[in-house]
């Protein structure tokens, strides 16, 4: 299936590896100019390589910067004003319980989930309009929609920028602006690995157990891989998925109980 954007300019937020290094891959396979953005350097140059590597003649770039910071996003517009696609993305606050969720603990999930994506949206969305091209496409959480206890920190952060990008995208999608949200659960990514070191110490079991464990909550009984996360996006990103704007499409193996 050709996507139809060949030539597009992407930039995938926090990319240097895991679920945006995932889409940035997928949109790369598609002949789509990516920017990769972390907080490391050098590790973004290591994922910049591989993607050149595998993808010769691919326009691969990297914008090394802090998203949660006014000066990082500032560095990211100023090195790049203009984009067709946008991925947000960023790493999420660690599991706590409510004696954990003090003032600045709250304020720091807002400044990193769903701040830095609110401002790039808005820097971005004005030139995607006068175009008459844009896709944005917001990773979140599957507990946007099913919240766990422990994640309640996440949960609540993410769930704000869903609702503010589903009122944005009522907007924009006239000028032919999508906005759509990811709502992942366990794809095998390093965050699997740290949630299974957790799990290791808190219940004194191997990682081979800690990951069978994992998996059995998830119905489909098996991580998700991230080339099958990184599918969906590209497609939300595409030419052929302009008439989907406003909706949360989960990545969960089956596992939402739900009927909406």
């Amino acid at each position: 299936m050709d996507l139809g954007i060949t030539g597009r300019r992407a930039l995938v937020c926090a990319s240097s590896q895991g679920l945006g290094l995932a889409c940035a891959t997928a949109l790369a396979r598609e002949g789509v100019a990516v920017w990769l953005n972390g907080r490391d350097a050098a590790k973004l140059d290591r994922a910049a390589e591989m993607l050149r590597a595998d993808l010769p003649g691919v326009a691969i770039s990297t914008l090394p910067a802090d998203l949660t910071t006014p000066e990082g996003r500032a560095a990211i517009l100023d090195a790049l004003p203009e984009v067709d696609i946008l991925v947000t993305n960023n790493a999420g606050p660690p599991p706590g319980a409510l004696e954990d969720w003090d003032e600045a603990a709250l304020l720091s999930a807002v400044g990193a989930n769903m701040v830095p994506a609110v401002q790039l949206i808005r820097a971005y969305v004005p030139g995607m309009r006068s175009r008459r091209f844009g896709r944005i496409v917001n990773i979140t959480s599957a507990m946007v929609k099913a919240p766990h206890y422990m994640m309640g920190l996440s949960t609540s952060a993410r769930a704000g920028l869903t609702a503010i990008s589903k009122a944005i995208s009522r907007e924009v999608v006239a000028d032919n602006v999508t906005i759509n949200n990811l709502l992942p659960e366990r794809i095998d990514t390093p965050r699997q690995e740290f949630m299974a070191q957790r799990r290791m110490k808190q219940e004194g079991i191997s990682r081979e157990e800690a990951r069978a464990r994992a998996a059995a909550t998830i119905a489909a009984k098996r991580f998700g891989r991230p080339e099958e996360f990184g599918a969906a996006c590209a497609f939300l990103c595409s030419d052929l998925a302009g008439f989907i704007s406003g909706q949360n499409l989960q990545l969960d193996g089956g596992s939402y109980e739900g009927l909406v």
